[in-house]
């Protein structure tokens, strides 16, 4: 039996998130489809990380085994089969014991803003035609990084033994003709970016004050935060693993 780990890219708009749901239609799901159209048997698949409805990815990780070995061309036969907004970039086999979830060992995610009205982005980033003082963004990216505890910026409907993340950089940047904040870190909370830049830009339109900030964070309420984020502006850009542990050469 083998073992895969099977590299996706999607657009999450027409998506009810990404883990497979009863009487919705998931990344998970339809990828469990092609594959059990191309391969004629039911194959379960196991989620790196699991994106809310409306979010995309750049690149994100199932694990599966199978009973026989994986060629180039299966690629290109899973992609004619899947639907146009979810592309397989990759399929690698792996040893037995690699968990695409359990040995992640970072992640990256990018928020993306654009400022004048352009119908060409409007499924991909947030349209905020708002003054935004960049400075004070900038200042509020760089106050995440003396914190770890982040429970303020957690959905409570989710189940964690604790909101602990250790955030490696966190940065906004301009970007073709948009702003993105990028984030990396080795978990993430449900909702936690969508949190962050919710109340990121509060700094950044004066509502609120760097110290302001620093109190939404060392409070540990959820309520404090701004989650009125939507998710289209959202990508999962990277899952990172130790492949010279976990991948096979």
């Amino acid at each position: 039996m083998h073992r895969y780990f099977l590299e996706i890219a999607y657009k999450g708009t027409r998506y009810s998130g990404f883990q497979i749901q009863k009487n919705a239609i998931t990344i998970q799901s339809e990828v469990e489809k092609a594959l059990q159209i191309f391969f004629k048997q039911n194959i379960p698949l196991t989620g790196s990380s699991r994106t809310d409805a409306g979010v995309h990815a750049k690149q994100n990780y199932f694990h599966f085994n199978c009973n026989r070995e994986i060629i180039t061309t299966d690629i290109y036969h899973l992609n004619a089969i899947l639907p146009t907004d979810i592309t397989v970039k990759a399929i690698v086999e792996v040893t037995s014991q690699a968990h695409c979830r359990f040995n992640a060992i970072s992640r990256v995610y990018e928020y993306y803003l654009y400022q004048t009205k352009d119908p060409f982005k409007e499924d991909r980033a947030w349209y905020y035609p708002y003054s935004v003082d960049n400075s004070l963004l900038s200042e509020a990216a760089e106050v995440l990084m003396q914190y770890q505890n982040f429970a303020s910026f957690s959905k409570r409907n989710t189940q964690v033994n604790n909101y602990i993340c250790h955030i490696q950089y966190s940065q906004w940047s301009q970007r073709q003709g948009m702003m993105v904040y990028s984030v990396k870190a080795n978990r993430f909370l449900r909702g936690m970016v969508r949190g962050l830049v919710g109340t990121m830009l509060q700094v950044a339109r004066h509502k609120i004050t760097i110290e302001n900030f620093k109190q939404v964070i060392e409070s540990g309420d959820a309520s404090k935060a701004n989650f009125a984020t939507p998710a289209h502006g959202l990508f999962l850009a990277e899952v990172n693993f130790p492949q010279d542990i976990f991948f096979c050469n």
